[in-house]
């Protein structure tokens, strides 16, 4: 049995393995063909977080592969609150097939996982979103831009930073990340991704000016500069992270060619503009389309260790 926490966990081709079997799910979706692997499955999808597309995506994709899909609030249950974890965990694993949690700390996940029976999916902590990343990547295989990726990552050191750190680093390509200077990335995950980027050949840059991190590149990508938790600090942020915003002049810097992604809500005028947003907006809700297909392949591939 496997869990999906990170994808520091999974191999270069257990990776690549799991986005085939969602674009091959997504390509029988297109011509009306249902394989109902995970039939008469329950997965049991725990929100500490609010998310739109992570619950839209896991609820109608476990229903397309023929399960069924609990959602299950903070107000709904007890996790962390008038019972231990671990005892939610040996509740929940043993009436349900798989879980997928969505919370704040990395370590509740852990906690979880050690104790469950069954798959346990990270919908998203403070420290990783490596579903979001699945999403990503085949969005880049569809438009055939998986060879020589040259990353830059626009913004705050968040999770979303810190998968795409892990991702360069296990499949081997440049990732150049840009914060504004004590927004870095967390020092315990640069650690892990740089020694796992010797094996691979990945070229892990970090830096603190933009426009270095996007000249040449072939993927742009930023998220949220206020990610949940964080709004007390939204106005200094905004303040502080002045200059990262993802325009028409800074694209110009990147490769002709390059594509702009962002995992959403995005919020114009702020980590992007309007103009660069609406140019790519295909790609980008095709990337949110992929939420669907790359979790189901996910699933499935996690039905198939067990």
């Amino acid at each position: 049995m496997r869990h999906f926490l990170t994808l520091k966990d999974f191999t270069k081709y257990e990776i690549l393995e799991i986005i085939d079997i969602g674009l091959e799910i997504k390509k029988n979706l297109k011509l009306g063909i249902y394989k109902h692997e995970l039939k008469n499955q329950t997965l049991a999808m725990i929100f500490e977080k609010s998310s739109t597309r992570t619950r839209v995506s896991f609820e109608a994709g476990m229903f397309q592969l023929g399960g069924h899909a609990l959602f299950l609030s903070n107000r709904d249950i007890h996790l962390g609150r008038g019972e231990p974890v671990k005892d939610t965990a040996r509740v929940i694993s043993s009436m349900c097939n798989m879980v997928m949690i969505r919370t704040f700390e990395h370590s509740k996940l852990e906690e979880f996982a050690s104790f469950s029976k069954v798959p346990v999916i990270n919908g998203l902590t403070d420290t990783y979103h490596p579903v979001q990343l699945l999403a990503d990547y085949m969005t880049l295989v569809e438009h055939g831009m998986e060879k020589n990726i040259v990353a830059a990552y626009v913004g705050d050191g968040n999770n979303m930073t810190h998968s795409w750190m892990m991702l360069a680093a296990k499949l081997g390509f440049e990732l150049r990340v840009a914060t504004p200077k004590g927004y870095e990335v967390s020092s315990a995950v640069l650690d892990e991704v740089q020694e796992i980027a010797k094996e691979s050949g990945a070229i892990i840059k970090m830096m603190n000016d933009p426009k270095e991190a996007v000249r040449g590149a072939t993927v742009v990508t930023t998220d949220t500069w206020t990610s949940m938790g964080q709004e007390d600090e939204k106005e200094e942020r905004i303040k502080i992270f002045k200059g990262f915003m993802v325009n028409d002049e800074m694209m110009s810097l990147a490769d002709s060619n390059a594509k702009f992604l962002h995992c959403l809500p995005a919020y114009r005028g702020l980590e992007v503009s309007e103009e660069v947003f609406e140019k790519h907006s295909e790609i980008i809700f095709n990337e949110a389309e992929n939420r669907l297909h790359a979790q189901k392949g996910l699933m499935v591939w996690l039905d198939r260790q067990r």
